[in-house]
């Protein structure tokens, strides 16, 4: 099987170690951003949704037309589109850019979170309705003629899309989630299935379950992992930019916000922290100390040290069947430059040898 990369893109510059500075929505610099993966020879550049950010269907429909080959993953939260628009909305965008986009169905861990958009169904309620959501997505995209549906969450009649996407027979779906409910939706709709960067054991469990609930269904989804990436030309170097990194969060976040959400409600960041309570370096070059710190918001633990190094632990997680890797860094562009000269031909390289291919 081949590997995948995925960077993600975002509106301006920020990380942990850069706050947001400048206008919310900065042309210029998505411009760079996409076109830098794209010139480092990522497959694909997620752009994430947030409450408070550009909205993610422009900001990659504009991706889309400064770059010409990069796929486009955009992070979508069931609930806020009617999923009979969304339908035709991915669709447009599918054959806007010639069969690049894809969709990252993420039910929302966070009760706070969601009601600034105004959702305030329970965690088990949001993935009911995602899997109603995901299954009408499906439909609308392959349906021949008008589609009627009365579901729980969801009601309509004589619905057609007459714009269907590129990609048949569907527009591909990433799905992330690490509750037990997610994991059930998982196994029937995932395509690829994403988590953020665990230990191998962890890794490892949770592909099996997924490949559990997906087998009753006939299916047999990949799976995505997340890291952020610290290279350097020693390991010793790679080690001492990372406690760098790690100055740099505390100081930018505050010692007031670090740890904020020491039990955070959704799973997927419980399971960084669980991994972060084995210690600060996990399976020899697995750093949790930015997910301690922050309580794990977001995909926050790091892989460290020489290119080489990080490379033979990606591919550690290849080998239990990751296939698809979502790396992005502290310094968003310069890292993704980085990873696409030193990191991405090696993994590339050493898979081939591995599969003939």
């Amino acid at each position: 099987m081949s590997v995948d990369f995925i960077g993600m893109i975002n509106a301006r510059r920020v990380s942990e170690i850069h706050p947001p500075t400048g206008p919310a929505l900065d042309k210029d610099y998505i411009r760079r951003f996409a076109q830098a993966h794209e010139a480092g020879g990522f497959d694909r550049i997620l752009i994430g949704y947030f409450t408070n950010a550009a909205d993610t269907l422009q900001v990659a429909a504009y991706a889309a037309f400064v770059t010409e080959r990069i796929g486009l993953m955009i992070a979508h939260r069931p609930g806020f589109t009617a999923p009979t628009l969304a339908a035709r909305q991915f669709a447009t965008l599918d054959q806007l850019s010639g069969g690049r986009a894809a969709i990252h169905v993420i039910s929302g861990g966070d009760d706070a979170d969601q009601q600034k958009d105004g959702d305030y169904l329970s965690h088990a309620e949001r993935y009911a309705r995602t899997d109603e959501y995901v299954d009408i997505l499906k439909r609308i995209w392959t349906a021949d003629g008008p589609v009627d549906h009365e579901g729980r969450y969801y009601r309509f009649k004589g619905a057609f899309s007459d714009i269907k996407p590129v990609q048949q027979p569907h527009i591909p779906i990433y799905f992330g989630g690490s509750s037990d409910a997610a994991i059930e939706v998982a196994g029937r709709h995932a395509d690829i299935y994403a988590l953020w960067g665990e230990t191998l054991a962890q890794v490892e469990e949770t592909v099996a379950r997924v490949r559990a609930a997906a087998a009753p269904h006939g299916r047999s989804p990949r799976f995505s992992l997340s890291f952020r990436p610290i290279l350097a030309a020693t390991e010793e170097a790679a080690w001492a930019k990372a406690e760098a990194i790690l100055a740099e969060t505390k100081r930018v976040r505050g010692q007031a916000m670090l740890g904020a959400a020491p039990d955070p409600a959704n799973r997927g960041s419980q399971r960084l922290l669980e991994a972060a309570a084995q210690g600060t370096v996990v399976d020899q070059r697995l750093w949790t100390a930015i997910a301690a710190a922050t309580g794990a918001r977001g995909n926050t633990t790091a892989l460290v040290g020489t290119p080489e190094q990080v490379a033979e632990s990606l591919l550690a997680y290849y080998d239990l069947g990751v296939t698809t890797f979502l790396i992005r860094g502290f310094d968003p562009l310069e890292d993704a430059e980085q990873y696409g000269r030193e990191l991405l031909p090696i993994v590339r390289a050493e898979v081939a040898r591995r599969t003939g291919r």
